[in-house]
C-alpha cells in the first residue's frame, strides 16, 4: 500500500497512516457486512482511481475471485465512487451488478480524516446466497452500517489504537450489542457460552454487561469500578475478564454513527485454553532455565574441586592435566550461564567466546595476546556446547605449544558466519604466530588428547572439517568448518 500511496497520489505520511490504521480494522466491517471491501484513493492528477488495498469476508462468499490490489479504474466508470468522493456521503443507489453470473450489491463508503476525504471503499456484496436473515445477521449489518457512518464521518478507527487483528477477538468469536446505558441488546451464541465460562448461569440479553462481568471477576474494590466501565464500553479498550477457571478477551467498540454514542459493539472470545498453555510453557520456560542455573552451578563446583585438587599434586605433568579438565569444565559452565538467562535453547555465541578466550589467555605468561575479529551469531546449544569446548582446546593448544616462555606473539579467532546470502555455515579460523607445525605433523593422526577432543566434537558431533595448517610467513592455522542453522 505505501508503494501504491506514493506513486499515484498527493497524500500525505500522516494521511497513508490513518488508511494503515483503517485496514488494521476493517476486517471488522467486512464480516458485519458479509461484503468485500476494496479501498479506492484518486490519483495525484483526479483522473483515475487505485485500488490500494483489499478485504474478504469470512462470514460470507467473496465477490472478487481476483485480486484487485493495484487496479486504476478512470474516473466516470464507478460513478458510486465519485458520488462518494464529490459529495462525502454513502451512496447506495443503483441496480446491482453482475459479475461472472453472480449479482453483486455495490456500496461506497467515503474514507474521511480532518474533515477530507481521502480515499473510498467500495463495499460489494455477494447476493446469491441472500435469504431472511437471522438475528445475528441483523445485528451484524446494523453494526456495520453504523461503522460505515463513522468511517465516513472519520470517527472510526480511533485514533493512537492500534488493534493487532491476529490476537484481537472478531466478529465470529463472538459479539455482544450494548445499549447507551451499556445493558446488552443482542448476545451471539460463542459470546453467551464464553459468559457462561465465567459462571453466568442465566441470559446475558437485559442485562448490564459492565455490572455483571465485574461480578463474575473474582476481584473486588476499586478495580470493579474500572471494570464496570470498560466492558460496559464506554471506551475503545481491550482487556481480559478470568473468573470461574475461565479467561475471554473482550474489545470494547463505542458506536457514535452520528456523532452521539448510541450504545457500543463488544467483540469477546474464549482464550482459556490458551492462556493456560501459554503459562505451562511460561513455567516449562522457567524450569529449563532453572535447569542450566544449576548444571551452571554443578559444575563450576566441579572445576573449584579440580582447581584444589591440582594445587595438592606434587607432578608437574599431574598439574597441568587437571588445570586443563578445569578448563573445559569452564566451557561447558560458560554454555549453560548463558542458557539460563535466555527464554529459548539459543545464544548469542560472541559473548561466549570472548569468555572462553579470557579464561583461557590467563594460561599465557602474559606477552601473548588473544583476539576475536567477526561474529559467530546465534548457535543452537547443541551447537554452542560442544564449540565451546573445541575453542578452548584450539586455543589452549596454541597458548602451550606455539610460543616458548617470554615469547610475544599473536593469536586471533576469527569466525564469519555463512557464504553470500546465507548463513548456514560457520567459517572459524584460529591463527597464531608463534614457532609453527612441526616437520611431518598430521593433524589426522595425532595422539594428543586435545586434537582427539577436537577432531571427535567437529567432525562427530558437529558435522564440520577441521584442519591444521601452516599460517602464512610463520604460525599455525586452524581451520573449522561447520554446518549451522540460519539466524532468523
Amino acid at each position: 500500500m505505501n508503494d501504491l500511496v506514493r506513486q499515484h497520489t498527493a497524500l500525505s505520511d500522516s494521511d497513508l497512516e490513518w488508511l494503515h490504521l483503517l485496514v488494521s480494522e476493517w476486517q471488522l466491517l467486512s464480516d458485519l457486512s458479509f461484503a468485500d471491501l476494496v479501498l479506492w484513493v484518486p490519483t495525484l492528477d483526479g483522473t483515475r482511481y487505485v485500488s490500494v488495498a483489499q478485504m474478504r469476508p469470512n462470514t460470507g462468499p467473496t465477490s472478487y475471485q481476483d485480486d484487485m490490489i493495484g487496479h486504476l479504474v478512470p474516473r466516470g466508470r464507478r460513478p458510486l465512487l465519485d458520488a462518494a468522493l464529490d459529495e462525502g456521503r454513502i451512496v447506495r443507489e443503483g441496480d446491482p451488478e453482475w459479475r461472472e453470473e453472480v449479482p453483486v450489491r455495490v456500496e461506497s463508503i467515503p474514507v474521511r480524516r480532518e474533515g477530507r476525504v481521502l480515499g473510498v471503499i467500495a463495499r460489494n456484496t455477494n447476493l446469491l446466497t441472500v435469504r431472511t436473515p437471522s438475528r445475528l445477521e441483523l445485528t451484524y449489518l446494523q453494526s456495520a452500517s453504523d461503522l460505515a457512518q463513522m468511517i465516513a464521518a472519520g470517527s472510526f478507527p480511533f485514533p493512537g489504537e492500534q488493534v493487532d487483528m491476529d490476537s484481537s477477538p472478531r466478529a465470529g468469536d463472538g459479539l455482544v450489542r450494548l445499549d447507551a446505558e451499556g445493558v446488552v441488546q443482542y448476545a451471539s451464541p460463542n459470546a453467551l457460552s464464553a459468559y457462561h465460562r465465567l459462571g453466568l448461569a442465566a441470559d446475558l440479553v437485559g442485562q448490564h454487561l459492565g455490572q455483571i462481568t465485574a461480578e463474575l471477576a473474582p476481584s473486588r474494590g476499586p478495580v470493579d469500578e474500572a471494570l464496570v466501565t470498560l466492558a460496559s464500553g464506554y471506551a475503545p479498550r481491550e482487556f481480559e475478564v478470568e473468573g470461574n477457571g475461565g479467561v475471554i478477551q473482550l474489545r470494547a467498540i463505542p458506536l457514535k454513527p452520528k456523532g452521539t454514542r448510541i450504545g457500543s459493539l463488544v467483540l469477546l472470545r474464549d482464550v482459556t485454553e490458551l492462556r493456560r498453555r501459554e503459562r505451562e510453557l511460561i513455567t516449562k520456560d522457567a524450569t529449563i532455565r532453572e535447569i542450566h542455573h544449576r548444571v551452571k552451578n554443578n559444575l563450576q563446583t566441579v572445576a573449584a574441586l579440580l582447581r584444589l585438587q591440582a594445587r595438592r599434586m606434587d607432578s608437574d605433568r599431574g598439574r597441568e592435566a587437571l588445570n586443563e579438565a578445569v578448563r573445559r569444565v569452564g566451557s561447558i559452565a560458560i554454555v549453560h550461564e548463558t542458557l539460563s538467562q535466555n527464554l529459548d535453547e539459543r545464544v548469542q555465541f560472541d559473548e561466549i567466546a570472548d569468555r572462553v578466550i579470557a579464561m583461557v589467555a590467563e594460561i599465557s605468561p602474559g606477552r601473548v595476546t588473544c583476539r576475536r575479529n567477526g561474529r559467530f551469531g546465534i548457535l543452537d546449544a547443541e551447537v554452542a556446547t560442544p564449540l565451546a569446548m573445541v575453542l578452548t582446546e584450539i586455543l589452549q593448544n596454541a597458548l602451550e605449544h606455539a610460543f616458548a616462555p617470554g615469547d610475544e606473539g599473536t593469536v586471533e579467532v576469527a569466525a564469519v558466519r555463512g557464504e553470500p546470502r546465507t548463513d548456514a555455515r560457520l567459517l572459524i579460523t584460529v591463527q597464531d604466530d608463534g614457532c609453527g607445525l612441526p616437520e611431518g605433523f598430521d593433524p589426522q593422526r595425532a595422539g594428543n588428547l586435545g586434537l582427539q577432543i577436537v577432531r571427535t566434537l567437529v567432525e562427530g558431533e558437529l558435522g564440520g572439517s577441521f584442519d591444521m595448517l601452516p599460517g602464512a610467513g610463520r604460525g599455525t592455522k586452524v581451520v573449522l568448518d561447520i554446518p549451522v542453522q540460519p539466524q532468523k
